[in-house]
């Protein structure tokens, strides 16, 4: 790890203190920022004490799985749940994960992509449906039954349900229009009382006629940076973005990098390979705009967005205090 960051996030349990503290008061103002997931052992030594996860003085792996969330909620209030967009989270494992945190710790589930993806993807776990029409794609009432009903047991834990559209093709929409009138279908079948958020990688998406659908149905634009979006700076200058009374976003990649490519390159994801300042002013921009607004704003930062996703929220706040006044505790 290079000098400048050494210090965001030390070994020392006791020198997490003033983050856990200025990430604990920005809660409390409604700013949860949390990472992509969490069972990174590449951060054992910053957020994670190895100590803790041995068995027979040799770190268990297994230990680690089960049990690294309760580490991670004494210094984060939120995090993103990735896993639920494989597969449809069931009560049990969601009991589970409350378990290991308090009561004012908030979770982004992924909505799985048997709702969202248009086409299944060619990849080994869908099998031979792979390539093929997805015949569930916005079915509200499938959306429902197995993905709303099993968070009803952690109602109070759900920061966001997030909603991530893959790119479209040209089979998969003649026009931006046609998925937008089917968006908004879907969103009017929903319940009510949850915190929906959208995100969407085609570009030509991004206009008022999408985001006033948005609002109308009361669910926020999830802002995000993404290999092959636009800049998130950029997409906070879009007129109507702020669609609803919260708001998300997803910090993930660099613009112009390949998903997988960056997964080899950055692992074990333990240090800050390739800072993005730019990106992390924007973060800071989102932030302020979302207090000056009174907009609670959940933002999660994936590992491949700088190398380190703990250490890349530690770099946020750092310019955050740099440059503003939030509330501390």
């Amino acid at each position: 790890m290079s000098d400048e960051f050494a210090s965001l996030l030390p070994p020392e349990e006791d020198a997490l203190q003033p983050l856990r503290q200025r990430l604990a008061a920005l809660a409390q103002a409604g700013i949860y920022l949390g990472t992509s997931s969490w069972k990174y052992p590449g951060w054992l030594g910053y957020l994670y004490t190895q100590s803790r996860y041995e068995f027979r003085s040799r770190f268990s792996e297994t230990r680690f799985q089960q049990h690294c969330l309760t580490e991670y909620a004494q210094t984060f209030q939120a995090v993103g749940v990735d896993a639920t967009y494989y597969h449809f989270p069931t009560e049990k494992s969601l009991r589970e994960l409350a378990a290991h945190v308090p009561a004012d710790f908030r979770f982004s589930f992924k909505v799985t992509d048997e709702i969202t993806a248009k086409r299944f993807p060619p990849l080994p776990r869908h099998a031979e449906r792979g390539g093929l029409p997805n015949p569930n794609f916005l079915n509200a009432d499938l959306c429902v039954r197995e993905f709303l009903r099993p968070l009803e047991v952690i109602r109070e834990h759900v920061g966001l349900v997030m909603f991530e559209f893959s790119r479209f093709h040209a089979p998969d929409f003649a026009r931006g229009r046609d998925f937008v009138d089917a968006l908004d279908r879907f969103l009017g079948e929903l319940p009510a009382g949850w915190r929906y958020g959208v995100e969407v990688r085609n570009r030509n998406l991004l206009h008022p006629e999408f985001f006033g659908r948005l609002a109308e149905r009361g669910v926020a634009y999830l802002f995000n940076q993404w290999s092959d979006g636009i800049a998130l700076d950029s997409q906070l200058d879009l007129p109507g973005c702020w669609t609803t009374g919260f708001s998300g976003a997803r910090l993930l990649t660099r613009p112009g990098t390949d998903y997988e490519e960056r997964e080899r390159q950055l692992q074990p994801f333990d240090q800050l390979r390739e800072p993005f300042p730019e990106a992390r002013t924007a973060a800071v921009r989102l932030i302020r705009e979302a207090t000056q607004r009174g907009v609670p704003l959940f933002a999660h930062f994936g590992n491949k967005f700088e190398g380190c996703s703990p250490l890349s929220i530690a770099a946020v706040v750092a310019e955050l205090d740099q440059t503003d006044g939030l509330p501390e505790n």
